[in-house]
Protein backbone atom coordinates (compact mmCIF):
# COMPACT_ATOMS: atom_id res chain seq x y z
CA UNK A 1 0.00 0.00 0.00
CA UNK A 2 2.75 2.49 0.91
CA UNK A 3 6.13 2.71 -0.74
CA UNK A 4 7.68 5.72 0.98
CA UNK A 5 10.05 6.42 3.85
CA UNK A 6 11.47 9.46 5.62
CA UNK A 7 12.95 11.66 2.90
CA UNK A 8 10.33 10.84 0.29
CA UNK A 9 7.54 11.36 2.80
CA UNK A 10 8.86 14.88 3.39
CA UNK A 11 8.92 15.50 -0.34
CA UNK A 12 5.37 14.29 -0.72
CA UNK A 13 4.38 16.52 2.17
CA UNK A 14 5.39 19.50 0.03
CA UNK A 15 3.17 18.22 -2.77
CA UNK A 16 0.31 17.74 -0.34
CA UNK A 17 0.66 21.31 0.88
CA UNK A 18 0.69 22.54 -2.71
CA UNK A 19 -2.25 20.36 -3.70
CA UNK A 20 -0.33 18.90 -6.68
CA UNK A 21 -1.53 15.48 -7.82
CA UNK A 22 -2.92 14.51 -4.43
CA UNK A 23 -6.31 13.85 -2.92
CA UNK A 24 -5.84 16.87 -0.68
CA UNK A 25 -5.07 17.54 2.93
CA UNK A 26 -6.37 15.10 5.56
CA UNK A 27 -9.93 15.69 6.72
CA UNK A 28 -9.95 13.67 9.92
CA UNK A 29 -10.68 9.99 10.24
CA UNK A 30 -11.51 7.33 12.82
CA UNK A 31 -8.45 5.31 13.81
CA UNK A 32 -10.49 2.55 15.49
CA UNK A 33 -12.54 1.96 12.36
CA UNK A 34 -9.38 2.28 10.31
CA UNK A 35 -7.73 -0.56 12.23
CA UNK A 36 -10.57 -2.94 11.44
CA UNK A 37 -10.49 -1.96 7.78
CA UNK A 38 -6.72 -2.33 7.67
CA UNK A 39 -6.85 -5.89 9.03
CA UNK A 40 -9.58 -6.81 6.53
CA UNK A 41 -8.30 -5.03 3.44
CA UNK A 42 -4.55 -4.49 3.84
CA UNK A 43 -3.12 -6.95 6.34
CA UNK A 44 -2.80 -9.84 3.91
CA UNK A 45 -0.19 -7.84 2.01
CA UNK A 46 1.39 -5.57 4.64
CA UNK A 47 3.14 -5.98 7.97
CA UNK A 48 1.98 -3.60 10.70
CA UNK A 49 2.78 -4.60 14.27
CA UNK A 50 -0.12 -2.76 15.92
CA UNK A 51 -2.61 -4.56 13.65
CA UNK A 52 -0.93 -7.94 14.19
CA UNK A 53 -0.52 -8.41 10.44
CA UNK A 54 2.50 -9.91 8.72
CA UNK A 55 1.84 -9.70 4.98
CA UNK A 56 4.95 -9.92 2.83
CA UNK A 57 3.66 -8.88 -0.60
CA UNK A 58 3.66 -5.12 0.01
CA UNK A 59 6.06 -2.98 2.07
CA UNK A 60 6.41 -3.38 5.82
CA UNK A 61 4.66 -0.21 7.01
CA UNK A 62 6.52 -0.06 10.32
CA UNK A 63 9.79 0.01 8.40
CA UNK A 64 8.43 2.46 5.84
CA UNK A 65 7.56 5.12 8.39
CA UNK A 66 9.90 4.44 11.30
CA UNK A 67 12.45 7.04 10.17
CA UNK A 68 9.74 9.59 9.43
CA UNK A 69 8.40 9.16 12.96
CA UNK A 70 11.93 9.50 14.37
CA UNK A 71 12.48 12.66 12.34
CA UNK A 72 9.38 14.22 13.88
CA UNK A 73 7.35 14.41 10.70
CA UNK A 74 3.80 15.10 11.85
CA UNK A 75 1.15 12.43 11.76
CA UNK A 76 -1.02 14.64 9.56
CA UNK A 77 1.72 14.55 6.92
CA UNK A 78 2.07 10.77 7.14
CA UNK A 79 -1.71 10.49 6.98
CA UNK A 80 -1.74 12.53 3.78
CA UNK A 81 0.99 10.34 2.27
CA UNK A 82 -0.89 7.14 3.10
CA UNK A 83 -4.14 8.58 1.75
CA UNK A 84 -2.45 9.46 -1.53
CA UNK A 85 -0.87 6.02 -1.78
CA UNK A 86 -4.32 4.45 -1.46
CA UNK A 87 -5.71 6.64 -4.24
CA UNK A 88 -2.69 6.48 -6.54
CA UNK A 89 -1.35 2.99 -5.86
CA UNK A 90 0.88 1.44 -8.51
CA UNK A 91 -1.22 -1.35 -9.96
CA UNK A 92 1.48 -2.83 -12.20
CA UNK A 93 4.98 -2.18 -10.78
CA UNK A 94 7.83 -2.30 -13.28
CA UNK A 95 9.62 -4.76 -11.00
CA UNK A 96 7.04 -7.43 -11.79
CA UNK A 97 5.91 -7.85 -8.17
CA UNK A 98 2.16 -7.84 -7.49
CA UNK A 99 0.69 -4.35 -7.47
CA UNK A 100 -2.06 -2.81 -5.42
CA UNK A 101 -5.45 -1.75 -6.85
CA UNK A 102 -6.13 1.96 -6.66
CA UNK A 103 -8.81 3.03 -4.19
CA UNK A 104 -8.93 -0.29 -2.38
CA UNK A 105 -10.88 1.72 0.18
CA UNK A 106 -12.51 5.03 -0.63
CA UNK A 107 -13.99 8.12 0.96
CA UNK A 108 -14.23 8.11 4.74
CA UNK A 109 -12.98 4.49 4.85
CA UNK A 110 -9.75 5.59 3.19
CA UNK A 111 -9.45 8.49 5.63
CA UNK A 112 -9.93 6.05 8.52
CA UNK A 113 -7.19 3.71 7.28
CA UNK A 114 -4.83 6.62 6.66
CA UNK A 115 -5.25 8.12 10.13
CA UNK A 116 -4.84 4.70 11.73
CA UNK A 117 -1.63 3.86 9.88
CA UNK A 118 -0.23 7.32 10.59
CA UNK A 119 -0.94 6.91 14.29
CA UNK A 120 0.80 3.55 14.74
CA UNK A 121 3.29 2.79 11.95
CA UNK A 122 6.82 2.56 13.33
CA UNK A 123 5.69 3.36 16.87
CA UNK A 124 5.53 1.26 20.02
CA UNK A 125 2.40 1.10 22.14
CA UNK A 126 3.78 4.01 24.16
CA UNK A 127 4.07 6.16 21.06
CA UNK A 128 7.86 5.90 20.93
CA UNK A 129 9.73 5.11 17.73
CA UNK A 130 10.62 1.44 17.63
CA UNK A 131 13.48 -0.57 16.28
CA UNK A 132 12.51 -3.84 14.68
CA UNK A 133 9.30 -5.00 16.36
CA UNK A 134 10.09 -7.27 19.27
CA UNK A 135 8.93 -10.85 19.28
CA UNK A 136 6.83 -10.14 22.36
CA UNK A 137 5.06 -7.19 20.73
CA UNK A 138 4.37 -9.10 17.53
CA UNK A 139 3.19 -12.21 19.35
CA UNK A 140 0.91 -10.26 21.67
CA UNK A 141 -0.60 -8.30 18.82
CA UNK A 142 -1.03 -11.39 16.67
CA UNK A 143 -2.65 -13.22 19.56
CA UNK A 144 -5.08 -10.37 20.09
CA UNK A 145 -5.96 -10.34 16.39
CA UNK A 146 -6.34 -14.12 16.36
CA UNK A 147 -8.70 -13.96 19.33
CA UNK A 148 -10.76 -11.26 17.66
CA UNK A 149 -10.85 -13.19 14.40
CA UNK A 150 -11.90 -16.37 16.16
CA UNK A 151 -14.78 -14.58 17.86
CA UNK A 152 -15.87 -12.82 14.70
CA UNK A 153 -15.84 -15.90 12.50
CA UNK A 154 -18.12 -18.23 14.40
CA UNK A 155 -20.95 -19.61 12.35
CA UNK A 156 -24.16 -21.33 13.33
CA UNK A 157 -23.77 -24.14 15.85
CA UNK A 158 -20.50 -22.72 17.13
CA UNK A 159 -18.52 -23.65 14.02
CA UNK A 160 -16.54 -21.13 11.98
CA UNK A 161 -18.37 -19.23 9.25
CA UNK A 162 -16.69 -19.33 5.86
CA UNK A 163 -18.34 -16.07 4.81
CA UNK A 164 -17.11 -14.28 7.93
CA UNK A 165 -13.62 -15.72 7.51
CA UNK A 166 -13.53 -14.57 3.88
CA UNK A 167 -14.27 -11.04 5.07
CA UNK A 168 -12.09 -10.97 8.20
CA UNK A 169 -9.03 -12.40 6.45
CA UNK A 170 -9.19 -9.74 3.73
CA UNK A 171 -9.77 -12.18 0.88
CA UNK A 172 -12.05 -9.75 -0.93
CA UNK A 173 -9.31 -7.14 -1.22
CA UNK A 174 -7.47 -9.42 -3.66
CA UNK A 175 -10.15 -11.69 -5.15
CA UNK A 176 -13.40 -11.37 -7.02
CA UNK A 177 -16.16 -13.54 -5.52
CA UNK A 178 -19.74 -12.59 -6.28
CA UNK A 179 -21.22 -14.38 -3.28
CA UNK A 180 -19.20 -12.09 -1.00
CA UNK A 181 -19.67 -8.97 -3.11
CA UNK A 182 -15.90 -8.92 -3.61
CA UNK A 183 -14.29 -7.40 -6.70
CA UNK A 184 -10.54 -7.65 -6.00
CA UNK A 185 -8.25 -8.01 -9.00
CA UNK A 186 -4.85 -8.79 -7.48
CA UNK A 187 -5.49 -12.52 -7.21
CA UNK A 188 -7.49 -15.03 -9.29
CA UNK A 189 -11.24 -14.70 -9.78
CA UNK A 190 -12.67 -17.23 -7.33
CA UNK A 191 -15.87 -17.56 -9.34
CA UNK A 192 -13.67 -19.32 -11.91
CA UNK A 193 -11.84 -21.55 -9.44
CA UNK A 194 -13.55 -24.70 -10.74
CA UNK A 195 -12.01 -24.14 -14.16
CA UNK A 196 -8.58 -23.59 -12.56
CA UNK A 197 -8.94 -26.83 -10.61
CA UNK A 198 -9.90 -28.69 -13.77
CA UNK A 199 -6.82 -27.36 -15.57
CA UNK A 200 -4.69 -28.53 -12.64
CA UNK A 201 -6.34 -31.96 -12.81
CA UNK A 202 -7.30 -31.76 -9.13
CA UNK A 203 -10.67 -32.19 -7.37
CA UNK A 204 -12.19 -28.77 -6.61
CA UNK A 205 -12.22 -29.01 -2.79
CA UNK A 206 -8.64 -30.31 -2.67
CA UNK A 207 -7.51 -27.57 -5.05
CA UNK A 208 -9.11 -24.82 -2.96
CA UNK A 209 -7.73 -26.19 0.32
CA UNK A 210 -4.21 -26.53 -1.04
CA UNK A 211 -4.38 -23.02 -2.52
CA UNK A 212 -5.12 -21.67 0.97
CA UNK A 213 -2.60 -23.62 3.06
CA UNK A 214 0.19 -23.92 0.46
CA UNK A 215 -0.39 -21.50 -2.43
CA UNK A 216 2.90 -22.52 -4.06
CA UNK A 217 1.39 -25.90 -4.89
CA UNK A 218 -1.11 -24.53 -7.39
CA UNK A 219 -0.58 -21.27 -9.22
CA UNK A 220 -3.63 -20.15 -11.19
CA UNK A 221 -3.10 -19.49 -14.91
CA UNK A 222 -1.91 -15.94 -15.52
CA UNK A 223 -0.53 -15.48 -11.99
CA UNK A 224 2.87 -16.08 -10.43
CA UNK A 225 3.88 -17.65 -7.15
CA UNK A 226 4.22 -15.08 -4.38
CA UNK A 227 0.94 -13.25 -4.96
CA UNK A 228 -0.93 -15.29 -2.36
CA UNK A 229 0.41 -14.91 1.22
CA UNK A 230 1.81 -18.15 2.61
CA UNK A 231 0.63 -17.49 6.15
CA UNK A 232 -2.91 -18.84 6.21
CA UNK A 233 -1.81 -22.42 6.69
CA UNK A 234 -0.19 -21.36 9.97
CA UNK A 235 -2.73 -18.84 11.23
CA UNK A 236 -6.00 -20.63 10.41
CA UNK A 237 -7.13 -23.74 12.21
CA UNK A 238 -8.11 -26.86 10.27
CA UNK A 239 -11.75 -26.09 11.09
CA UNK A 240 -11.42 -22.56 9.71
CA UNK A 241 -9.75 -23.82 6.54
CA UNK A 242 -12.52 -26.38 6.10
CA UNK A 243 -15.15 -23.66 6.55
CA UNK A 244 -13.49 -21.50 3.89
CA UNK A 245 -13.28 -24.42 1.50
CA UNK A 246 -16.98 -25.20 1.98
CA UNK A 247 -17.89 -21.56 1.43
CA UNK A 248 -15.78 -21.13 -1.69
CA UNK A 249 -16.91 -24.37 -3.31
CA UNK A 250 -20.62 -24.16 -2.47
CA UNK A 251 -21.27 -20.44 -2.96
CA UNK A 252 -19.99 -20.06 -6.50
Amino acid sequence: MVRVGGALAAALATLVAAGCGTVGLPKGGNASAGKQLFVQKCGTCHTLADAGTSGQIGPNLDNAFRQSQADGIGQSTIQAVVRDQIAYAIEQPSTGVPGMPRNLVTGSDADDVAVYVASVAGLSASGQTTGQATTQQTTTSATSTSTTTSTATTGGGGGPSGASLFASQGCGSCHTFKAAGATGTVGPDLDKVAADAQKAGTPLAAYVKQSIVDPSAYVAPGYSDGIMPKTFGNTLSSQQVAALVRYLTSSR
